[in-house]
């Protein structure tokens, strides 16, 4: 059984051919262009794959609803082209195969849960800080939808004492995305990140605008890991840094060891690097295909 995963991201789409146990045969990225473009190249890529069922893990914010008129649409982001581009429709049209969806970010934490840093967990929640921020939340095994989905990184945050940007959300202004993802970094210090020092100040505001969302999370979701990827991420000094600004915030209410004594072992990098939300679309194309097995065992 070959199942198709695509991870689209708002820079780049991602796109993979894996099986049932959790392995990825192979992939291929291209960057993230007008929706014809793009989805054309998605469709050349899965042409000849004879995939049976095929898994998205996309930007958003999406339509999550399979009732909606517009479910497997991408709806308000900030990417204009891509407003109310039906992703699903288009694909379905080319592959007549079953199809499950989801953010990004939920994709990448389900990754994670079934392959990842936080394999066999019940909680965690995955944060991507990239181009933009996202949230995805495992709760009790399952992924949090509801009204629409978790959009953690348009949440407000304190301000840095010291920082005075003004944030660059096309909604917001200064959200945690507009603060801290990449863009607000190469804006507000006109160099990329990837170019900045350790030592300088910009890593101390970064990681306590992501402390102060993580702080957030771990008293609203009690999750059992907090995974945090995504391209600003790859600056593994962020790390202790986030952990002690978390530590400082929490000031011992939460009086559990992962906290306390084993924090290096629960504010983490994803397990499965870059490719947890490529890995976590492929667990929502498995999830297709079971649905399907699960609806003809019922009607037979």
């Amino acid at each position: 059984m070959r199942i198709g995963a695509i991870e689209a991201g708002g820079t780049k789409f991602v796109c993979g051919i894996g099986n049932e146990q959790g392995h990825m045969e192979e992939w291929c990225s291209f960057p993230t262009e007008h929706p014809e473009i793009t989805l054309a190249k998605v469709s050349d890529y899965f042409r000849d794959k004879g995939v049976v069922a095929i898994g998205i893990g996309s930007f958003g914010p999406i339509d999550l609803k399979p009732d909606s008129l517009t479910y497997g649409y991408i709806t308000t982001t900030p990417k204009s082209e891509w407003e109310n581009c039906n992703v699903v429709g288009i694909l379905k049209r080319e592959f007549p195969v079953p199809f499950r969806w989801d953010t990004d970010v939920n994709a990448a934490a389900l990754g994670e849960v079934t392959w990842g840093a936080a394999q066999g967990l019940d909680n965690c929640v995955y944060y991507t800080i990239g181009t933009g921020v996202g949230v995805g939340i495992i709760a009790g095994g399952k992924r949090i939808h509801g009204l629409l989905h978790p959009e953690g990184g348009h949440i407000r945050t304190r301000r840095h004492p010291q920082d005075h940007f003004a944030g660059l959300c096309k909604y917001h202004g200064d959200c945690l995305e507009g603060l801290a993802a990449g863009p607000a970094i190469e804006a507000r210090w006109q160099t990329p990140g990837s170019e900045l020092p350790t030592d300088h100040l910009v890593w101390e505001i970064e990681s306590f605008y992501i402390a102060e969302s993580v702080t957030t999370s771990i008293l609203l979701h009690s999750p059992q890991k907090i995974i945090l990827g995504g391209g600003v991420m790859q600056q593994m000094h962020l790390f202790p840094m986030i952990r002690e600004q978390v530590v400082h915030n929490l000031h011992g209410y939460v009086n559990v060891p992962e906290l306390l004594q084993h924090i290096d072992q629960y504010i983490i990098p994803p397990g499965l690097g870059q490719h947890a939300g490529l890995y976590g679309a492929l667990a929502l194309g498995i999830e297709a295909l079971n649905q399907v097995r699960t609806d003809s065992a019922v009607s037979l």
